[in-house]
């Protein structure tokens, strides 16, 4: 038998040598891990009863690491001296441990990270620091939450409540600067911002903290994120209690050291619990699971069995407690994917001072990265929920309880999951199982008691303070500047938004339009019997009356030879020239013509008659019943081009504008500081030491024109402005007051505030705004003045070339001198004068006598032809016969 199994053995080894390296040679009998934490800490105490938990459990199941003992090796170390600790971190990495469970503090974490790199030792913290990243140190584990996901829920609930600046306070470490830098990001995405943010050191006397909160109670925004410790987080509480800051109008957001404090501790303090009433905070939420179930049925035993049973369990001990298991099941896939546990020196760690690190004592986990790599195939649902990692090295699915601590115990509100990155009230995993809805409508929380006993939702608060002595008009420039400088968070008035302005601030929807305006004095129009005349200018009658004589001229020549209705004595052509020109005015013209030329022109003249005749009318219904005021000034060009003085606002920008576009010398401006100064120098007149204009914005314009009868605006506004509030560059609050002007403008309030506190008076019906009464001038008609004379120089044109065609062929070329100062000339000029005064003949019918035709030779066969027949110089025709 002996032979035989030495055979059987012999021949296993050549055909299977990988298998049985796997199964004989890789698995040890006992395993160390190692663990650094803060014994004297909360968290530090928690995470060591649920490593010695994990250990006992892995132990005592035969299906993991195959009877290779697990066993744990922890070193105390202190996290609020941070060389202290690092040096007693580093004595801890001697050892040849094949995995670290921690460390729980950021600092340490930091370096033990640089050096579990070096000694491929995989690093298995729960310490929540976002910088810490597998990409930097690959090593370097999380096994729970980063501070990204938790501040990502805080930013959330800040956005739910529509607060858009906050107050930070912070322990300054690596833990608390990092941890706030993160948040700082969660809440500009969600266009909030930290208005002020600050820091103090772990070992902070009280007196240092109570001038701190007292900084922080006179900022603008009282709504507090405490982002510290277990210890010096109840301390601040404690001091701002006594302070009156846990009262109506504050909120307090704690993150998850709060509630792994409560959570961890049997017993809390009455006066501990009182100094935190209304508070929130977040927890990593822990869905139910068995292995959840079972660790915390057991856990009050562990806990007293391990000298820590004053504490309760915490989303820490969960985590850390997976941890240990994940590090198990990849131990036991290392050993059978024939994984061997060896170390040798790193050359480079030497300590030549002959201290007491011994660096030189340190060695490299050979198969370290093999180790590492089964870590991050872990995929097993744990005591805290999934345990999975993602390609960056975190655990898939971070979510958190939104927690509200109120009376002696905590309440649930709502939960925060990456899945949707939003708030709701339904449990994180019921939404893994459906697809990611991330609309903002989903978003719920439940009610929440406030500080000092409050449902209302607290509001930032705010401060008014009064700008200029309240007796003088002060430069808004000079406002805007303290906005710029930070003095003011916000400038809030009639400010109007001009391009300069918007170059250093942000402003909000405007809430009122406005513009520049003209207000000059006015008078009232005469209306007298001459009243008629006043839409036309001077020149433009002249030219209207001349061009009817000329039309009516032209008309005359293109008509007498063969009208009748053209024809008479000369005192009887000229009454019809006039009667004719004029009474196309109206259309009623009862001369017909009958040349195609005369016609052409009578259309063309028609159609400018009926385009004066309809402005005529207008204007002058505009004079009789709308225009009752009149100025000297017609709008901006008379300004400009005057040089009288010009009146503006104290502190307006009227006087820039003028100054820089409208290129007004500074010497013809004066700077007017009210109502009755308006009054007054455009009464006396720029002659007087007035002045002939004021510019200013409509709507003060409107209130003053209210009380003045006699003054009125001139012209059309030449800008186009509004008046917003001034905050500065990328302030949140900005969003929400154009977001509330607009909501006002939408349904109307905003219109009835106008009329509310801009009503004007009875007066200012007939002088709100002036409407130019400029008189139609020339220029305006120009172009249909020159078609008109152009179409009758035409129509006479050709004419005179068809009677001169006709003179020509009526006399013989030989009666027809061509030196023009001979006596033949002047005889032929007359002829032709006299040729195209005649009266031309009628169209007449000539018969025509057919010869040898089969027709009849009687009367009744002549054939009668119209021809026109020739005209002789007594008016006769010369018939012709056939």
């Amino acid at each position: 038998m002996k032979i035989v199994f030495l055979m059987l053995l012999l021949v296993s080894l050549f055909l299977f040598p990988n298998e049985i390296h796997k199964s004989l040679a890789a698995r040890p009998s006992v395993v160390s891990i190692g663990s650094i934490l803060r014994f004297n800490s909360t968290t530090g105490g928690v995470s060591a009863v649920a490593i010695r938990a994990a250990l006992e459990d892995i132990n005592s199941d035969p299906t993991v690491l195959n009877g290779t003992t697990l066993q744990v090796d922890m070193r105390d170390t202190n996290c609020d001296d941070g060389f202290l600790g690092m040096v007693e971190a580093l004595q801890f990495m001697e050892t040849d441990a094949i995995a670290i469970i921690g460390p729980q503090c950021s600092t340490i974490a930091h370096i033990i990270s640089y050096v579990a790199n070096e000694l491929q030792v995989p690093l298995m913290s729960f310490a929540s620091d976002a910088t810490l990243s597998s990409i930097q140190f690959p090593f370097f584990v999380r096994t729970m939450p980063s501070d990204l996901y938790e501040m990502a829920a805080v930013a959330a609930v800040v956005d739910y409540y529509q607060w858009k600046i906050v107050t930070a306070i912070y322990i300054d470490d690596d833990y608390g600067r990092n941890g706030i830098a993160a948040l700082d990001d969660e809440l500009t995405a969600r266009r909030c911002k930290i208005s002020y943010k600050v820091g103090f050191p772990s070992n902070a006397k009280r007196s240092d903290l109570l001038n701190l909160l007292v900084t922080v109670s006179n900022m603008e925004s009282r709504v507090i994120i405490l982002h510290t410790g277990a210890e010096p987080g109840l301390k601040l509480l404690a001091l701002a209690n006594g302070l009156n800051m846990m009262g109506n109008g504050y909120v307090w957001i704690a993150t998850d050291w709060l509630s792994s404090y409560l959570d961890a501790n049997s017993s809390v303090r009455a006066e501990t619990i009182n100094d935190m009433q209304g508070v929130l905070t977040v927890r990593p939420h822990i869905p139910k699971s068995k292995m959840k179930s079972n660790l915390m049925s057991k856990w009050n035993s562990l806990s007293k069995k391990y000298n820590h049973s004053d504490l309760r369990l915490s989303a820490y001990g969960f985590y850390v407690y997976d941890s240990v298991w994940a590090v198990a099941r990849a131990l036991d896939s290392f050993f059978d994917d024939g994984g061997r546990i060896s170390f040798k020196n790193d050359s480079r760690l030497r300590d030549e001072t002959g201290g007491s690190l011994h660096l030189e004592a340190m060695s490299v986990f050979d198969m370290g990265k093999k180790l590492l790599d089964k870590i991050r195939q872990a995929n097993f649902t744990g005591a805290s929920g999934q345990v999975q990692f993602n390609a960056q090295g975190e655990l898939i699915h971070p979510a958190y309880d939104i927690i509200s601590i109120i009376g002696n115990g905590v309440r649930t509100i709502g939960f925060w999951s990456n899945y949707t990155r939003l708030l709701s009230t339904v449990l994180p995993e019921d939404l893994y199982l459906k697809p990611p809805n991330t609309s903002l409508a989903n978003q719920h929380l439940y009610d929440v008691i406030w500080p000092g006993e409050t449902a209302q939702k607290p509001r930032v608060t705010y401060r008014f303070r009064a700008f200029g002595t309240g007796t003088a008009n002060p430069h808004y420039d000079q406002l805007i500047q303290k906005v710029v400088d930070n003095e003011f968070d916000a400038a809030i008035g009639d400010i109007a938004i001009t391009m300069n302005r918007t170059q250093t601030l942000d402003f909000t929807q405007p809430f009122i339009e406005s513009g520049l305006v003209i207000l000059a004095p006015v008078k009232k129009h005469i209306t007298n019997s001459w009243a008629f005349l006043q839409p036309f200018t001077l020149g433009m009658w002249c030219v209207t009356g001349l061009s009817f004589l000329v039309v009516g001229a032209v008309i005359w020549v293109l008509e007498h030879r063969i009208n009748d209705d053209f024809r008479g004595s000369p005192r009887q052509q000229l009454i019809t020239i006039v009667w004719f020109s004029f009474s196309t005015l109206f259309f009623a013209h009862r001369e017909n013509t009958m040349s195609a030329l005369g016609r052409g022109v009578l259309i063309i003249w028609l159609f400018v008659v009926l385009i004066i005749q309809s402005s005529y009318t207008a204007s002058l219904t505009s004079i009789l019943t709308v225009q009752q005021l009149d100025t000297s000034i017609r709008g901006l060009d008379d300004l400009k081009n005057s040089d009288y003085t010009i009146g503006f606002q104290v502190g307006s920008f009227a006087e820039e504008y003028m100054v820089k576009e409208l290129n007004i010398s500074r010497s013809r401006l004066k700077a007017l500081g009210s109502p009755e100064e308006y009054a007054e120098n455009l009464k006396l007149g720029p002659k007087k030491g007035g002045v002939m204009a004021i510019v200013d914005e409509r709507p003060y314009v409107e209130l003053f024109l209210s009380t003045n009868c006699k003054i009125a605006v001139a012209g059309s506004d030449f800008t186009s402005r509004g008046w917003g509030f001034a905050f500065p560059r990328d302030s949140p609050l900005q969003v929400d007051l154009s977001t509330a002007i607009l909501t006002l403008s939408e349904n109307g309030e905003l219109q009835r505030i106008h009329d509310k506190w801009l009503r004007t008076g009875d007066c200012s019906a007939d002088n709100t705004e002036f409407v130019d009464s400029n008189q139609l001038r020339l220029e305006s008609f120009m172009g249909l003045f020159l078609i008109c004379g152009a179409a009758c120089a035409l129509a006479l044109l050709i004419y005179f070339g068809i009677m001169l065609r006709q003179y020509l062929r009526h006399e013989p070329p030989e009666s027809i001198s061509t030196e023009p100062g001979s006596s033949k000339s002047k005889c032929s000029l007359k002829r032709f004068i006299s040729f195209v005064d005649d009266r031309e003949p009628p169209k007449q019918k000539r018969s025509l006598r057919l010869s040898g035709s089969s027709m009849p030779t009687t009367p009744t066969s002549n054939v009668d032809i119209e021809r026109p027949g020739r005209p002789t110089r007594n008016g006769g025709v010369v018939n012709i016969e056939s």
